[in-house]
């Protein structure tokens, strides 16, 4: 199968950037990724894009098959993970058209399979291990600092660090729901970060957010609220922005085999009972 080294999860629009894009389907233990993957060299690096929520965005974050698009990558050799996602800010300052780039996720998410390591039997017969992995630090400390370079060399001040809390979805939060979140000190509020973050650490993933505040949440705000309009608006203002960021923070990544950070340490010490892709 082809090779590629780092994989990008986001919007349909990303891969389309690239020349000499080949398209090709993976099959997983867990069912179809989201669409193809789209593989393409870019700075010297080869990359597998991947429309997280499908080519034409027909899958909506509640019935994203995580699990299926993470061994899809990793599958193909992936082994460095960018995933940039559209967020509502939590705190004023934190308006349209903030890069967020956040060391710390929150889980209020209720219905996702959310672990490879269910003791539940894969096609083959095998058969994982119940595995606790560590999580205190959900994103790769290497791929922050590359994310955060890529966006100051592109004259976009970036906030350094910041909570991520996940919600369901797809409907917005309440004013009462926002205002929680806010209260509790979260920064901005997103529906695909979890569990895409923590199936790239059980896969010995690096995995690097880049949040793009495209509103601000309900209850951060006054008016009617936030509307799924808005937040194509204002993604669209900054999308070309965005890409310029993430094709220099794919440059900026460590070489793959020099990768010695917490993510390739997550199961140090454990008996996972499969073998990974």
């Amino acid at each position: 199968m082809a090779n590629a080294e780092i994989g990008v999860i986001g919007g349909s629009g990303f891969y389309s950037f690239l020349e000499d894009v080949s398209e090709i389907r993976v099959e997983t233990p867990y069912g179809p990724p989201s669409d193809s993957l789209y593989l393409g060299e870019l700075a010297g690096r080869s990359v597998a894009f991947l429309p997280r929520h499908g080519r034409s965005h027909t899958v909506p974050p509640h019935k994203i098959n995580y699990r299926a698009n993470l061994w899809a990558l990793r599958s193909v050799g992936v082994r460095q993970v960018l995933g940039p996602c559209a967020v509502g800010g939590l705190r004023t300052e934190y308006g349209p058209g903030t890069l967020l780039v956040p060391d710390q996720l929150v889980d209020r998410t209720k219905s996702r399979a959310q672990t490879f390591f269910d003791g539940e039997p894969l096609p083959d017969g095998s058969v994982p291990n119940v595995v606790h992995t560590t999580f205190a630090d959900p994103y790769c400390p290497l791929g922050r600092a590359a994310a955060m370079g890529a966006a100051r060399g592109r004259g976009w001040e970036p906030v350094d660090g910041g909570t991520m809390v996940v919600v369901e979805g797809p409907r917005f939060s309440t004013r009462a729901e926002s205002l929680f979140h806010a209260a509790m000190g979260w920064s901005v509020v997103g529906m695909t970060g979890h569990p895409e973050a923590v199936l790239a650490r059980e896969l010995g993933l690096c995995y690097t957010s880049m949040a793009l505040v495209t509103d601000l949440d309900a209850g951060a705000e006054t008016g009617e609220g936030v509307s799924h309009t808005e937040v194509l608006r204002v993604f669209g203002e900054n999308v070309g922005r965005l890409r310029e960021v993430l094709f220099d923070a794919v440059a900026a990544l460590p070489p793959t085999e020099s990768r010695d950070c917490l993510c390739t340490h997550a199961h140090d010490g454990w008996d996972l009972g499969i073998e990974l892709p």
